[in-house]
């Protein structure tokens, strides 16, 4: 295993001068040095190969004992420069202060043959200056869900980190699963994950809130030089506001693929928001299987339902303007910033529309088409449709005169309860006039088929999926994880020996604990 580092974020930026790891409050610096701490009887459970190859390692390297002691936190390998970033963030809409890697240590940055830049991170590898009272530790259940929903994230096109390994520690952590005050304790585990950066909103949020506009503009051109290369040379305001700019179209093109797949993030606060506009920090996320927009997966959000699905447009730009702000000593002018934040709008209203035309798998965006998508969208909620076995029906339906078939016959393995006679009528309303819309634009069946199923996946990661492969996990057997690893890579084949993981979200699982709503805990 030949791992070359050059940690170009230690080396640009200034660091915490206080080397103990203990938990503080830091200032004037970037981050703080701190070692994984070693844990006793690690395990491998499971890599991705794909993962694997963007550090040149091979299945080999990943099934050595090397392997095992370098992303478990045992052995910090020669160039290794392991720390924890300092940041801030908003949480829920509140300014929260520090908060930093509180149970991330990034081991440092390794640079492939392609010559790509990767940062290798561990998470749940032990307390650091930014834990505050938690002890940094992770456990197997969250672990295993953002190593699964990492790789999964990247199959279905989404812009994401990578997860390259899942180790159990051998120790148990102590967690209240429930926020109940019943803790009891877990299997605990780790997970390696990589991204080109793990920069956040809130690495800049912290600087400005501290008055240390020197250290906002050195990282904030450590950030260009790094991942917007083309950007370092333009002259200083103007690259400021183009970086600004494209970290608003990015972040509006995410957002478009969340609510194209129906993926809930459960905790959109400004700490977890990547400036590459990639899906980072998978908590309490989860999967539309009954199409609602008001549904978060996160317990915490369930009253205000800040995160639900439909408002994950919304609270992105929110969180856009949190980053404009934190920006504006070095532009100076609120006016510009206004500006450029409307890259976020007109980006993610023209795409938008686009997906959602290409996922009913109608080629315009005329306004009678979208009054005919809006209305199912609505009758969905109404009547508790999958959303994702939904629209892989759909794109089985044809203009033809002949097809007789009714609304719940056609889609009666997306329907979560049967629907009275009198309540059938508006649906099959609905798709006669699909079907009409369809005959007018005299679509090739099968060329609309291939092209509405590169859009509309038909296996996702949904959480009861993920909670059966924990508690196997739990139990030593890690054959459902590995079918689940496999099966999630070509999410958009029909797979056929395979049709029971897309199946809907039987009904034991409705209320479950794991298997819909989660908390934060880990």
């Amino acid at each position: 295993m030949n791992l070359v580092f050059t940690n170009r974020f230690v080396h640009d930026l200034p660091g915490d001068p206080d080397l103990t790891n203990e938990r503080r409050q830091v200032s004037g610096a970037c981050y703080s040095f701190v070692a994984p701490t070693p844990v006793s009887s690690p395990q491998l459970l499971g890599f991705s190969p794909e993962a694997a190859a963007l550090l040149d390692l091979t299945e080999e390297d990943c099934r050595s004992e090397a392997f095992l002691q370098v992303f478990s936190g045992n052995t910090v390998l020669p160039g290794m420069q392991p720390f924890a970033m300092r940041y801030g963030g908003h949480q829920f809409g509140s300014w929260a202060g520090q908060l930093g890697d509180g149970r991330a240590i990034n081991l440092g940055e390794v640079i492939n043959r392609q010559g790509q830049r990767w940062t290798l991170q561990l998470k749940g590898a032990g307390p650091t200056p930014y834990s505050r009272s938690a002890d940094g530790l992770a456990v197997l259940r969250s672990s295993l869900r953002e190593f699964l929903c990492s790789e999964a994230m990247y199959h279905l096109g989404i812009p994401t980190t990578r997860a390259l390994s899942l180790i159990a520690t051998g120790e148990q952590v102590l967690r209240d699963m429930f926020y109940d005050g019943h803790p009891r304790l877990e299997p605990g585990a780790i997970v390696c994950r990589l991204a080109p950066s793990f920069v956040r909103f809130g690495n800049f949020e912290i600087h400005t809130a501290h008055g240390e506009t020197s250290l906002l503009q050195k990282l904030l051109d450590h950030t260009l030089a790094a991942g917007f290369p083309e950007l370092s040379e333009k002259q200083e305001r103007d690259r400021y506001l183009r970086w600004f700019g494209d970290v608003c179209r990015r972040t509006a093109e995410l957002m478009v693929h969340w609510m194209r797949v129906g993926f809930v993030h459960g905790v959109m606060n400004t700490d977890n928001m990547s400036v590459l506009g990639l899906t980072i920090d998978y908590g309490p996320y989860g999967w539309l299987e009954a199409y609602d927009p008001l549904w978060t997966p996160n317990t915490t959000d369930a009253q205000g339902r800040r995160y639900c699905y439909g408002n994950q447009p919304r609270i992105a730009l929110w969180n856009l303007v949190q980053l404009a702000n934190a920006i504006y000593p070095l532009i100076g002018s609120a006016e510009a910033l206004q500006e450029t934040l409307g890259e976020y709008q007109r980006t993610f209203q023209t795409t938008w529309q686009q997906t959602l035309a290409a996922k009913f798998g109608l080629p315009s965006a005329k306004e009678e088409d979208f009054r005919l998508m809006e209305r199912m969208l609505d009758l969905m909620r109404l009547h508790e449709i999958d959303m994702t076995i939904f629209f892989r029906r759909l794109a089985g339906v044809t203009g033809d005169d002949d097809d007789n078939q009714r609304f719940c016959s056609l889609f009666a393995d997306a329907l979560y309860h049967s629907i009275p006679a009198s309540e059938q009528t508006a649906l099959d309303d609905w798709l006669g006039a699909y079907r009409r819309r369809l005959n007018s634009y005299r679509l090739a069946p099968l060329q609309r088929r291939h092209q509405m199923n590169r859009t509309n996946p038909k296996y996702v990661f949904r959480n009861y999926l993920a909670q059966l492969a924990i508690e196997q996990v739990e139990q030593g057997n890690t054959a459902l994880l590995t079918e689940l690893l496999d099966v999630l890579r070509h999410p958009y084949d029909d797979q056929p020996d395979r049709s029971h993981l897309a199946a809907r979200r039987p009904e034991w699982a409705r209320n479950r604990a794991g298997c819909s709503m989660l908390s934060c805990s880990s």
